[in-house]
């Protein structure tokens, strides 16, 4: 990364959570957003379902951003936010555990493969350009088949966020899936075959000999999907979405240009920060056993910047809560920073599931798996997205 590149202020930079100094931290800001897990457009990967493309250039970005926030979560959860990935240093064995989990093949929990399969069921072809709606969508059935995480998945409905309902989810039984442990891994509560289970992970990423955790929750990954405008992002909501990468647990954010997905992981001034999933890189061969080359999975250049009033009115927001404690600070945060200060709100906390929505039921592995064999038939569809939003008071 050039660290001219980055603007001469006055003015903090942050950085999921982190405030910087580009005066004097310059440094520091720059190997944080290196250690990002990076993922782009790949090609030659084995054809998803078989028959599909080999490649996700020109459809595949907000999957890679869906990934990285994904990511996110999990280095957070296993390697803590001060971790940093040093070039010419041995990474730990939990890091090289999350990048399986996302290599481009059929056998990786969150790989292009399964995230392109899986959205068949959200009535997305193969190939088929996603919103930041559907994704969350996508990723919060996915992680269902994940085996070493715990990590549970909650996606907002009409802009309302419900603390009796995540508070449901994350203190759920383990119902066979791993438990957070106190070393930072997952222990099985009962021994998994993945063959009888539809898992989808790699090999050798069941249980771990770790004490076993005397917490019940669960970490969580908080997804919110937003319409912050009509045609245009209403520039009342600008000031909410730059507190939301201020808050400890940020996960950043999913959003971008018609059609062009970006992973937003900051701020500075006015303007966004944000990883580009648009490079077409080869696919990486992992082989069994062997340490994964991860050089091409992160951004070592200067991170890219657009202005805040150029994004798209479609997005995600991101959080994650590692306990009990941390989501309650999440929640108070969002009362003081977003709901108080704010006359138009961008999105709702209640304490009580609202009680003209139908019960709130803790998802649970769908029966059938989707063979991904649905695949688009003509180009005109590949840039359509008929994202469902609700949209908020402009």
């Amino acid at each position: 990364m050039e660290a001219e590149d980055l603007p001469d202020t006055e003015e903090p930079v942050w950085i999921l959570g982190e405030r910087y100094n580009v005066k004097t931290e310059k440094s520091e800001l720059l190997a944080d957003v290196r250690s990002r897990l990076w993922f782009t457009y790949r090609k030659k990967f084995s054809p998803i379902g078989g028959t599909g493309p080999s490649s996700d250039a020109g459809w595949g970005c907000m999957l890679r951003c869906g990934q990285m926030i994904l990511a996110q979560a999990l280095v957070c959860w296993h390697l803590g936010r001060d971790w940093r990935w040093e070039k010419e240093r041995r990474p730990p064995q939990e890091y090289q555990r999350i990048l399986q989990c996302f290599l481009d093949r059929k056998d990786s929990c969150y790989s292009i493969h399964q995230m392109a399969q899986m959205g068949v069921g959200e009535g997305k072809s193969v190939g088929e350009w996603y919103g930041p709606n559907t994704v969350a969508q996508v990723l919060k059935k996915l992680a269902l088949f994940d085996d070493w995480n715990s990590l549970e998945v909650y996606v907002s409905m009409d802009n309302t966020v419900v603390m009796e309902d995540i508070k449901k989810l994350c203190r759920q039984p383990s119902r066979g899936r791993p438990r957070p442990s106190a070393c930072g891994r997952a222990e099985s509560s009962s021994t998994t075959d993945s063959a009888k289970t539809g898992s989808s992970h790699p090999p050798g990423n069941c249980a771990t000999s770790c004490p076993p955790s005397h917490s019940e929750w669960r970490p969580l990954l908080l997804i919110i999907p937003l319409r912050m405008g009509i045609n245009h992002i209403n520039p009342v909501y600008i000031q909410a979405l730059k507190e939301c990468f201020k808050m400890p647990q940020s996960l950043g954010v999913l959003g971008g240009k018609p059609n062009l997905a970006y992973y937003f992981i900051g701020f500075i001034g006015d303007e966004l920060i944000y990883l580009d999933p648009h490079t077409t890189q080869s696919a990486v061969e992992a082989e069994p056993g062997v340490a994964v080359d991860d050089q091409s999975y992160h951004c070592q250049r200067s991170p890219r910047r657009m202005k805040a009033m150029s994004l798209d009115p479609s997005v995600a927001l991101g959080f994650f809560c590692k306990n009990e404690e941390d989501f309650d600070s999440w929640c108070s945060l969002v009362q003081q920073e977003i709901l108080k200060k704010r006359n138009l709100r961008m999105f709702e906390l209640v304490e009580k599931h609202p009680s003209h929505w139908p019960p709130f039921v803790p998802p649970t592995k769908p029966e059938v798996q989707t063979t991904g064999a649905e695949f688009i038939e003509s180009t005109d569809k590949l840039f359509e997205s008929e994202e469902e939003f609700e949209i908020l008071n402009v």
